[in-house]
């Protein structure tokens, strides 16, 4: 049986983010990867590789979108970088032409190479017309103090907190990565199940940013869905993909590295990991050594680390900054 996945994001020329990585990661993990692009991005190495930035036409992004969706009998969609209220308007439209088991959104807030007018018209758009429409959401810190109305996340109640707010603008379920401006040496994220917050933690890995963590988590969490995994489990496997890409990262003439796919390899079948439930009212810092036995706060001592991305996942660390 063949199990598939579709994403709708921007190309990232370097292979290093967005389209590329989302295909790259479907492929690593079994899954048959189809797509639409809805922008180019191509980094500037005459001009300190900052971004620029070019939108695909509406109708070309309807026209990928209906070839595909006939094709076969799609279920499973990640939406990263929209770029432009045009492009959200056509995506949308798309995906309310069918129904969907799961909707995977890695929502890119104020991504550089735009205006700043453009880019605060594309991020209410994103809220108002692809946020609903998200099961699952994968805001990184600053997406998530921004969705949520929060100024800082500098707890794990916070992060917890921040996810059960997202979830009340339509996703079930809700990632937010705490990444590196995390504060503490530990990379924490959290998922909110519409129940529980499940923190997964382990320390962090160096201290500069790796291009591409935030697509790979969300491209992960979508391929694990796409088969059939729990999404506990989905968070869990995906966060193994993204500290084994971490440590393998690959670098170049960029002033950053980027995350590598091809370094995970599934373990053996052991024993259900599933992260550790936190209360909202607990105050502790998170120990990483903590069982997940453990009340109130504890992180999973599993392998697993967190995306250490910010923005859009289109190189340099992300567009946030």
């Amino acid at each position: 049986m063949v199990n598939f996945a579709y994403t709708i994001a921007g190309s990232e020329a370097t292979g290093g983010a967005g389209f590329q990585v989302d295909l790259k990661t479907f492929q690593h993990l079994g899954v048959y990867g189809m797509g639409a692009l809805t922008c180019i991005v191509s980094f500037d190495p005459k001009n300190n590789w900052g971004h620029r930035f070019v939108p695909v036409d509406p109708q070309v992004i309807r026209d990928q979108m209906e070839a595909a969706m006939s094709s076969q009998d799609l279920d499973t969609v990640k939406i990263g970088m929209l770029g432009h209220p045009d492009t959200i308007d056509a995506v949308a439209e798309g995906l309310k032409s069918q129904s969907w088991k799961n909707v995977v959104l890695d929502p890119v807030l104020i991504c550089k190479g735009q205006e700043p007018g453009a880019a605060l018209d594309t991020d209410n758009a994103l809220r108002e017309k692809i946020l609903p429409l998200a099961t699952v959401a994968t805001p990184n810190y600053f997406e998530a103090c921004t969705l949520a109305g929060m100024d800082k996340l500098e707890t794990v109640q916070d992060l917890a907190e921040a996810a059960e707010r997202i979830s009340k603008l339509g996703p079930r379920y809700v990632v937010v990565k705490g990444g590196i401006d995390f504060p503490g040496e530990e990379a924490v994220d959290v998922l909110w199940d519409g129940e529980n917050a499940t923190a997964f933690s382990s320390p962090k890995i160096g201290e500069h940013r790796v291009s591409g963590a935030g697509c790979t988590l969300a491209a992960a969490i979508t391929a694990e869905l796409a088969k059939g995994t729990d999404i506990h489990d989905a968070v869990r496997i995906a966060k193994d993909v993204v500290t084994d890409g971490i440590r393998a990262r690959v670098s170049g003439h960029t002033p950053f590295d980027t995350v590598w796919q091809g370094a995970y390899v599934a373990p053996l079948p052991t024993p259900e990991k599933r992260g550790a439930v936190i209360s909202l009212a607990a105050s502790a810092p998170v120990d990483s050594s903590a069982s997940t036995a453990d009340t109130s706060i504890a992180a999973v001592a599993d392998k697993a680390a967190v995306s250490t991305e910010s923005g859009c996942g289109c190189g340099n660390g992300g567009c946030s900054n």
